[in-house]
C-alpha cells in the first residue's frame, strides 16, 4: 500500500532542504547506526519499513515523482530514493525482494548472527581451508587488495584492538589498556593470517583466533547489491543508502545529480559543510568526530591504526570518497582516515581517487580534495 507524504526521508532530515541524501561518518566497529542516528524523533521515523511517495521540492520547475523505501539491516537502516520509477513497479513486490537480498547479505558476512559465514569462519579453530561463498570470497579479496594498496591501513583483522580500547558492540570506551594488552590484541590481528582464493572460494586463517570483521566494507558491498538489483529491474534512477553508504545512479525527482551533503565534522552540533553531486558513483564518508572518549584531557578516537594498536593522534576528522563502487568507497574512506591528513590526501591524489578530507585546524577547519574528487564533482552537475 502506498502512503503519500511530504516528510523529508532519514536521509535529508536534519540539516535543511537543498540535498537528497547524507553519507553517515561511520565507525570502524561492527555494523551499528551512529548516535547521532539514535535520537527519538529519528528512531520513531524508522520505527518500521514503509513506502511512501515523496513530491520532492520543485526548485523553480516540474518535481518529478519520488518512491522512497525504508527499513532495517546490518544492525542499522537502508533508505532508497527511485525517481520516476516504471508506472507499472511493484513497490512493495520490489521492497520484499530488497530485503531478502540484504538478509542473504547479513546471513553471509554479519558478526552479529553466530550463525552467519563469517561468524562460522571466526569461531571455527581450524587453519585448513575453510569453504565460503563466492560474495564472501569476493569481499575479503577486495579487503585485502585495499590493505596492500593502503600500506596496511585498512585490515579486516584490527577487531580484537577495536574491543580493547572500548569501542565494539558494547560501547565502553573509557579507559586506556595497558602496553601488555595492547601488544597481546595485536599479535592477534594480521592480514597476513588471513588468506582468501576465489574458485573454489575458501578462507583461511593461519592463527586459529584470528577474528575477520568485515563493517568497514560489507555495507559498501549491500549497497551495490542492491543497485544492481534495481538495475536489473529497468530502474535507471535511484539512490541506495546503507548505514551512510551511498550508490546514486541516474537523476533526482528534479531531473539533477542526486546532491549529496557532507556534514561538517563538529562533534557538538550538524550543519553542513558541503553539498556533492552524485550521478553513476559509489560514495561514503568515514570520521572520528561523533565516536571517541577523552581521558585526562586527552582525546582517543575509535579510529585504530593497525601497525600501532593505538587510536590514530593526527589532526584528520573525515574522509569522504567517490568511487565506481560503494564498497571500494566504504573502505577506501577508512583507510584514508586512518592513514592522516598528508599521506592519505598524497595516496589518493597519486592514486587518481577522489577524495575530500577535512581536517582539525586549531579552531578551524581545512579541507582539501583532490583532482579527481573535482573533476568527478564537475562532471555531475
Amino acid at each position: 500500500m502506498f502512503i503519500p507524504s511530504i516528510l523529508p526521508t532519514r536521509l535529508n532530515a536534519g540539516l535543511g532542504p537543498g540535498y537528497d541524501a547524507q553519507p553517515v561518518p561511520r565507525r570502524s566497529t561492527p555494523l551499528d547506526v551512529l548516535a547521532w542516528l539514535r535520537s527519538a524523533s529519528i528512531r520513531a521515523m524508522l520505527s518500521a519499513c514503509f513506502c511512501a511517495l515523496v513530491l520532492t521540492a520543485g526548485c523553480g520547475r516540474d518535481a518529478g515523482r519520488v518512491l522512497a523505501l525504508s527499513g532495517s539491516t546490518m544492525g542499522t537502516s537502508y533508505s532508497i530514493q527511485l525517481a520516476d520509477p516504471p508506472p507499472s513497479l511493484d513497490a512493495a513486490a520490489l521492497q520484499r525482494r530488497i530485503d531478502a537480498l540484504l538478509a542473504e547479505v547479513n546471513s553471509l558476512m554479519s558478526t552479529y548472527q553466530s550463525n552467519s559465514e563469517l561468524s562460522r569462519f571466526n569461531s571455527s579453530r581450524s587453519t585448513d581451508w575453510f569453504p565460503v561463498s563466492a560474495e564472501l570470497a569476493r569481499v575479503v579479496d577486495q579487503a585485502q587488495a585495499i590493505n596492500a594498496a593502503s600500506m596496511g591501513a585498512f585490515d579486516v583483522t584490527v577487531g580484537p584492538l577495536v574491543n580493547l580500547w572500548g569501542f565494539g558492540p558494547d560501547l565502553t570506551a573509557d579507559q586506556v589498556p595497558t602496553q601488555p594488552e595492547i601488544d597481546a590484541a595485536l599479535a592477534r590481528t594480521g592480514h597476513t593470517r588471513l588468506k582468501v582464493r576465489p574458485d573454489p572460494p575458501a578462507l583461511r586463517k593461519t592463527l586459529a583466533d584470528l577474528y575477520v570483521d568485515l563493517s568497514a566494507i560489507a555495507k559498501g558491498y549491500g549497497v551495490d547489491r542492491v543497485a544492481e538489483l534495481l538495475a536489473g529491474e529497468g530502474i535507471a534512477n535511484a539512490l541506495v543508502e546503507i548505514g551512510g553508504e551511498l550508490n546514486g545512479r541516474g537523476h533526482n525527482g528534479r531531473g539533477e545529480p542526486w546532491r549529496i551533503a557532507v556534514e561538517r565534522p563538529d562533534p557538538g552540533a550538524r550543519s553542513l559543510f558541503r553539498v556533492v553531486p552524485l550521478r553513476d558513483m559509489g560514495m561514503a564518508t568515514s570520521g572520528d568526530y561523533r565516536n571517541f572518549f577523552t581521558l585526562d584531557g586527552k582525546r582517543y578516537s575509535h579510529t585504530i591504526d593497525p601497525t600501532t594498536g593505538r587510536p590514530v593522534v593526527h589532526d584528520l576528522a573525515s574522509v569522504t570518497v567517490l568511487a565506481e563502487s560503494s564498497m571500494q568507497a566504504d573502505a577506501w574512506a577508512t583507510a584514508l582516515l586512518v592513514l592522516g591528513p598528508e599521506p592519505g590526501f598524497d595516496l589518493a591524489q597519486a592514486r587518481g581517487m577522489a577524495a575530500l578530507l577535512i581536517s582539525h585546524d586549531g579552531q578551524r577547519l581545512s579541507a582539501r580534495s583532490t583532482d579527481g574528487f573535482e573533476a568527478q564533482s564537475s562532471l555531475a552537475r
